[in-house]
C-alpha cells in the first residue's frame, strides 16, 4: 500500500481515499499492521491492477479476512502483539526488488529465512529498526544451509520447535554454550554497533536468536535423526549431540531441557 502511494506521490490517507477505502484507526509498521475487509481488498486489487488471486498469493494475510465485514470497503490498523510483528527484510533484497525505491520493508519470515546468507543480514527481533551485520559470524550463513537440508525431513518442524526451545533455555541460563554464544554476540555488536545502542532491549535479547541459530539448526537436525529408542540410550543420544556440537561432553542434570526430552519423549 505504501509502496503505491509512493508511486503516485500521495499519503497512505490520501490513496486509501482516493480508492474509496475507509480508513480507521492509526498505526505504523512493525507495531501494528493494516487490516482490510474483502471489499477493500478487491478495490486494492482494481487500483493494482493485479488479479485478485495473484495478489492474495503474494500477500497471503489479504486472505485471512472473511465476509462478515464486507458491507464496506475499510483499512483498519490493528495493533500488533510482540510475537506477532515482523522485522526489517534485507536492505539489500528490498532495494533490489523495489528497483532502487525503498531499502524498508518489513517480513514475517519463515525461521529458515533468519539469514540473508547472500547479503549477510538478520533482524531476529521486531524491536530492531536496522538490520544487524553477519559477515563477522560466517557461521550463521552456513547454518542457513544446514536449515535448508533440515526441511527435507518429516519430523523438520517438531524438531525445529524442540532445538529452539532448549537453546534458548540454555541460553537464557547460560548453560553449555555460555562463552562460544558471549564470543559471537561481541563479534555482532562489533560490526552492528547500533545492536548495543537499541533502548528498547539489551543486545543479549535483540540478537538471542541469531547468536543461538547455528547450534540450534544443528541440534535439529541431530534430533531429527535419532531413532526412537527406550530412555536407557539417553546417555549416547547426549554423546552424540555433544560431537555434534563441538563439545566434548554435555553434561546435564536431570532438570536440563534436553535431557528430559531425550528421557520423556522419546520412547
Amino acid at each position: 500500500m505504501q509502496s503505491l502511494a509512493d508511486t503516485y506521490r500521495l499519503t497512505l490517507p490520501q490513496l486509501l481515499n482516493g480508492a474509496d477505502i475507509t480508513l480507521h484507526r492509526h498505526g505504523t509498521p512493525p507495531t501494528a499492521e493494516l487490516t482490510l475487509t474483502p471489499r477493500a481488498t478487491r478495490h486494492l486489487a482494481a487500483l493494482a491492477r493485479a488479479p485478485l488471486p495473484h495478489l492474495t498469493r503474494a500477500l497471503p494475510r489479504l486472505a485471512a479476512n472473511d465476509d462478515a465485514h464486507d458491507t464496506e470497503a475499510a483499512a483498519r490498523w490493528k495493533r500488533l502483539e510482540s510475537a506477532q510483528k515482523p522485522v526489517r527484510a534485507c536492505t539489500l533484497c528490498t532495494r533490489h526488488r523495489s528497483h532502487d525505491a525503498t531499502d524498508t520493508a518489513w517480513v514475517h519470515p519463515a525461521p529458515h529465512r533468519l539469514v540473508c546468507p547472500r547479503h549477510h543480514q538478520a533482524a531476529p527481533d521486531p524491536r530492531l529498526t536496522t538490520t544487524i551485520r553477519t559477515w563477522a559470524a560466517p557461521e550463521l550463513a552456513a547454518a542457513h544451509r544446514g536449515h535448508q537440508r533440515l526441511l527435507r525431513h518429516p519430523r523438520a518442524a517438531t524438531t525445529w520447535t524442540t532445538a529452539r526451545a532448549i537453546t534458548t533455555r540454555w541460553y537464557d541460563h547460560q548453560q553449555h554454550l555460555t562463552h562460544r554464544w558471549h564470543t559471537r554476540l561481541t563479534r555482532l555488536i562489533a560490526d552492528s554497533p547500533h545492536l548495543a545502542t537499541t533502548s528498547s532491549a539489551s543486545p543479549d535479547l535483540l540478537a538471542r536468536d541469531l547468536v543461538t541459530y547455528p547450534e540450534t539448526v544443528t541440534l535439529a537436525r541431530t534430533l531429527a535423526v535419532l531413532p526412537n529408542r527406550p530412555h536407557h540410550d539417553t546417555d549416547d543420544a547426549l554423546s552424540l549431540i555433544a560431537h555434534r556440537l563441538g563439545l566434548p561432553l554435555l553434561a546435564s542434570n536431570a532438570n536440563d531441557p534436553l535431557r528430559a526430552f531425550l528421557t520423556h519423549t522419546r520412547h
